[in-house]
C-alpha cells in the first residue's frame, strides 16, 4: 500500500514539473529564445570551445545569442483605420482622446503627414517602406490584377522592415487588422508567406480582412482560427487587443526584460461597422445634434487656436454631392446624427484601450523608452454614401441604403445587430478643414494625423511639426531611432532600396527643410503629384467613394493644381492661373507613374472584383469540400456560385436525429446557408440582413438521402432556387435580386457550421451539424 501510495506521489511531482517545464518552455519560444529561433537570426558562429576525449580535459563555448544595440527601444506602432485629420481631440476634434491627446501633449504631432488614401497600401507601406505600387499594392488586394505594381503580392525583394528587427534581436507581435493578403491564401491552408507570421512576427493575433464585427468577429491567433467572444456578453475587439497586448508586454518584461519588442497594434476602429459598449453610446446621445456643417465651423476653429494649421488656411466648401445638414429633414437629421453618436464612442472606446496600454508600459517602467506612433491609414470614410447604413454590404455591392431600412435601426444603431457606417457628410467633417475623403487623393483622403512619443529620445514637448512626409517614411525612422540598418539582403534575397526618407532630422529641430522633394499618388485612377510645394490632383470620372464604378477615359479628367506653400487646404485652384506648371506637373506624375509600376490604369472595379475569382478557379466546374476540416475559408476562395446556375449536394444516412448547418457562406449582413432543423431541410439566402428568400422542405425521410439546392439563372444577379430530396423538387422560390460583389468583408465559408455572425436568423451561434456528414459538392453549370 505504502509503494502504491509513494509511486502515485512521484507521479504527481513528475507531473508538477513536466507542466512546470512546459509552461517555462512555452514562455521561452513564445519569446523567441528557443535556440532554432537564435540560429535561424543569428549568423552561424564557429566553435571557440575545446573538446577532448573527456569532459575534465574539454571546454565549453556558447554561441552569443543575437541582442539589440544597446539602449534600443520597444517599437510600438497604434494604426487607426479610417480616421481623419480631424477626429482626434488634438487635432481640433470633438470626440473625447485624452489618452492620444495625452501622448501629443508629451511628444510631437505631425501636420502635414499622407498615407495612400486607402487601407491595404497604406498597411503595407508602413512596413516595407517603399511606395505602393512598386510592392505590388497598388489598390486594395480586392481589386488586385495580374500587373507587377497591383498583384497584392509583395515580392520577398520588398521584405518588411520587422524582419530587420527579428534578425536583431527584437520579439515582434502583430495583434488586429491585417488586410493586404490575398484573400484567396486566408484558410488554414494557406500559403502563409503574406501572413504576419512570415513577414516579420513571431506572434499574430487578429483578423485577416478589411473589418471584422466588433463584437463577434473572425479571428485568428497564429494560423488556427479562434473565437474569443464566444460565451462572452462583454466581448469587444478593442478590449481584447489591449488584453492580449498587455499579456504580451508583460510576458516579455517579466522573461525577457531587457529584450525590446516591435509591436503593431491595429484595431478595427474606426472602419465600419461602429459598434462601442452600450455606455460609451449614450454618453453621445445629443452631442451632434449640429450637422456636420456646424461641425466643421467648430472644428476648424479649434484647429486654428491649437496651430495645427496653418493661420492663414481657408475651411474648403463643403462639396455638391453632399446636401446641407439644414436642408435635411427631421428624421433624417435624428438618424445621421445617431450614426455620428455611434462612430465617437468607438473611438473614445477605442482611445481607453489604448490608455490600459499606455498605463501598462508606466507601470513596467518601459514608456520613456517604447517609441511610439500613432497614425491612421487613410482619411475619414465616405463609403456609407448619402444615407449612411446600418449594414456597410449594400455599398459594397454598389446601393445606397433605404433611408426607411436605416430607420428601423435607429434604437439598435452601433449594437450588435447593426453593421453600421455613416453618412459622408460626417467624413467631410472628420477631414476638415480638407474636402473629400478615403479614395480620393486630394488631402481629404491622403492626409492623416501622426503622432510620436519618445521621452528617452527626443526633447521636445507637445510641439507641432510640419514637414511634408508620406507612410513610407515610418520604417527608416524606425531603423535609426533603433540604431539598426537597412538589410540589402535578407534571406538571400537582394533588397529593393527604401523609397522612405527617416523622420528623425525633425525631431528636435522643427524648422528643419523637409526632405521629401516628390511624392506621387494613384488610387482606383485619382492621381496625385506632389513637387516642392507644389501639387496637381484630379479625381477620375469625379466619382466618390460610394460608388462602385465610373467608367470614363482617363484622358477626360480634369487636373487640379495648388500651391500648398499657400493654400494648406488645396481650396485655391491656380490650373487655369498657371497651364504650363500643371502640364510640367503632369509630365512628373508620368515619370513617377513609368518609374513604380502605377501603369496600367483600369476603372471598372467590377470587373477587377470578378477576375480575381475567374483567375483562382480558371474553367473549374466541380468543388468538393470535406467536413470537418472545410472551415474559415474566404468567401472569395470558396466555390463562385455568384449569378452562376449551380448545385449544391450532400447525401447523408439519416437517422432522424440531423440537426445543423451543411454549409453556410458569408454572414449576418448577407450569404447563404443549407441546414437541417426540425427535421426539414433549409435553404436561405440573406440579401441584406433583413430580407430572405428561404426554401424549406417536408419532413426528411431516414435512411441514405441526396439532399440538393439548385439555382438557375434568369437574368443578371436574379433567378430561382429550388430544393430537392432524392431527386424530387420540394420547394422553389423565386430570387429577384442577389448580391453584385460581396456578401460580408470578413464573413467566411464553412462546412459543418456557421463560423462568425448566423448567415439565417432561423438559427444560433454556429449551428454545428450533428449527424453523419461527409462532404458537399457544388457543380456549376
Amino acid at each position: 500500500m505504502k509503494r502504491k501510495m509513494k509511486r502515485r506521489a512521484r507521479s504527481a511531482v513528475d507531473g508538477g514539473r513536466a507542466a512546470c517545464y512546459a509552461f517555462v518552455l512555452g514562455l521561452l519560444v513564445m519569446l523567441g529564445f528557443a535556440g532554432c529561433v537564435e540560429e535561424r537570426r543569428g549568423t552561424e558562429q564557429e566553435f571557440k570551445g575545446k573538446i577532448a576525449r573527456s569532459y575534465d580535459e574539454s571546454e565549453e563555448w556558447w554561441p552569443e545569442p543575437v541582442r539589440a544595440p544597446e539602449g534600443a527601444p520597444n517599437i510600438l506602432i497604434i494604426l487607426l483605420d479610417d480616421v481623419g485629420f480631424a477626429h482626434i481631440g488634438c487635432y481640433g476634434g470633438l470626440i473625447e482622446t485624452p489618452n492620444i491627446d495625452a501622448l501629443a501633449a508629451r511628444g510631437l504631432l505631425y501636420d502635414n503627414f499622407h498615407t495612400t488614401a486607402l487601407c491595404s497600401p497604406s498597411r503595407a507601406c508602413i512596413m516595407a517602406g517603399r511606395n505602393p505600387h512598386s510592392i505590388g499594392m497598388g489598390s486594395h488586394s480586392l481589386t488586385a490584377m495580374g500587373f507587377p505594381g497591383y498583384n497584392a503580392m509583395i515580392p520577398k525583394s520588398a521584405a518588411s522592415v520587422a524582419r530587420i528587427f527579428q534578425e536583431n534581436g527584437y520579439t515582434n507581435y502583430a495583434l488586429g487588422k491585417w488586410d493586404h493578403t490575398p484573400l484567396y491564401e486566408v484558410s488554414v491552408a494557406g500559403p502563409f508567406d503574406h501572413w504576419p507570421t512570415r513577414e516579420g512576427f513571431d506572434h499574430f493575433y487578429g483578423f485577416m480582412a478589411a473589418d471584422c464585427h466588433q463584437f463577434m468577429p473572425v479571428w485568428w491567433a497564429e494560423h488556427t482560427p479562434v473565437e474569443p467572444w464566444l460565451g462572452r456578453d462583454d466581448y469587444h475587439v478593442s478590449t481584447d487587443m489591449a488584453d492580449k497586448a498587455i499579456e504580451y508586454i508583460t510576458g516579455q518584461e517579466s522573461v525577457a526584460p531587457d529584450r525590446p519588442f516591435f509591436m503593431f497594434w491595429a484595431p478595427g476602429a474606426m472602419h465600419s461597422p461602429h459598434h462601442a459598449p452600450r455606455e460609451y453610446l449614450d454618453k453621445y446621445r445629443g452631442k451632434f445634434d449640429m450637422g456636420w456643417d456646424k461641425a466643421r465651423e467648430i472644428i476648424f476653429a479649434r484647429q486654428k487656436k491649437m496651430g495645427v494649421i496653418p493661420a492663414n488656411a481657408k475651411l474648403t466648401k463643403r462639396i455638391d454631392e453632399i446636401p446641407a445638414w439644414d436642408s435635411l429633414s427631421e428624421d433624417e437629421r435624428r438618424l445621421y446624427a445617431r450614426q455620428m453618436e455611434a462612430f465617437a464612442a468607438q473611438m473614445e472606446h477605442v482611445d481607453m484601450e489604448i490608455g490600459r496600454i499606455i498605463e501598462t508600459l508606466e507601470r513596467i517602467g518601459d514608456l520613456d523608452n517604447t517609441f511610439i506612433i500613432i497614425t491612421s491609414d487613410n482619411g475619414a470614410s465616405g463609403e456609407g454614401g448619402l444615407t449612411g447604413s446600418f449594414n456597410e454590404t449594400y455599398v459594397l455591392n454598389g446601393l445606397q441604403t433605404p433611408f426607411d431600412a436605416n430607420m428601423a435601426h435607429y434604437d439598435g444603431w452601433g449594437g450588435p445587430d447593426t453593421y453600421p457606417h455613416f453618412h459622408a457628410g460626417w467624413a467631410m467633417a472628420g477631414n476638415t478643414p480638407f474636402k473629400y475623403f478615403k479614395q480620393a487623393v486630394h488631402r481629404g483622403g491622403i492626409q492623416d494625423p501622426l503622432i510620436i512619443h519618445w521621452p528617452d529620445g527626443i526633447k521636445a514637448r507637445g510641439e507641432v511639426r510640419t514637414q511634408y512626409h508620406h507612410i513610407i517614411d515610418i520604417a527608416p525612422t524606425l531603423l535609426e531611432v533603433a540604431g539598426l540598418e537597412f538589410m540589402p539582403d535578407l534571406d538571400g534575397v537582394e533588397q529593393q532600396p527604401l523609397d522612405g526618407i527617416s523622420m528623425v532630422y525633425t525631431f528636435d529641430y522643427p524648422d528643419a527643410p523637409g526632405r521629401r522633394e516628390v511624392q506621387y499618388y494613384e488610387m482606383f485612377g485619382n492621381r496625385a503629384i506632389y513637387a516642392d510645394g507644389w501639387k496637381a490632383v484630379t479625381i477620375h470620372g469625379n466619382r466618390m467613394p460610394w460608388e462602385l464604378n465610373v467608367i470614363v477615359p482617363f484622358e477626360d479628367d480634369v487636373w487640379e493644381l495648388y500651391n500648398l506653400e499657400e493654400d494648406f487646404t488645396e481650396s485655391n485652384d491656380l490650373a487655369a492661373r498657371y497651364p504650363e506648371k500643371l502640364e510640367e506637373m503632369k509630365r512628373l506624375f508620368d515619370e513617377q507613374a513609368w518609374k513604380y509600376g502605377v501603369y496600367p490604369l483600369f476603372d471598372d472595379m467590377i470587373m477587377r472584383l470578378a477576375r480575381q475569382q475567374d483567375r483562382l478557379f480558371g474553367g473549374r466546374k466541380v468543388f468538393t469540400y470535406y467536413y470537418p476540416g472545410a472551415v474559415r475559408i474566404a468567401e472569395k476562395a470558396s466555390a463562385p456560385v455568384k449569378d452562376r446556375s449551380h448545385w449544391i449536394r450532400t447525401t447523408i444516412d439519416l437517422t432522424g436525429r440531423e440537426e445543423g448547418v451543411i454549409v453556410a457562406c458569408g454572414g449576418f449582413t448577407g450569404g447563404y446557408t443549407m441546414y437541417i432543423k426540425n427535421h426539414r431541410l433549409h435553404y436561405d439566402y440573406n440579401y441584406y440582413n433583413g430580407i430572405y428568400w428561404s426554401l424549406r422542405s417536408p419532413r426528411l425521410p431516414r435512411g441514405r438521402t441526396e439532399l440538393a439546392f439548385h439555382f438557375t439563372r434568369t437574368g443578371p444577379y436574379e433567378g430561382v432556387g429550388e430544393l430537392y430530396v432524392n431527386g424530387r423538387k420540394v420547394d422553389e422560390v423565386e430570387m429577384p435580386e442577389m448580391h453584385i460583389s460581396t456578401f460580408s468583408l470578413s464573413e467566411t465559408f464553412d462546412v459543418g457550421q456557421d463560423t462568425g455572425t448566423p448567415v439565417s436568423e432561423g438559427y444560433r451561434d454556429h449551428f454545428r451539424f450533428k449527424g453523419d456528414l461527409d462532404k458537399v459538392v457544388f457543380e456549376l453549370e
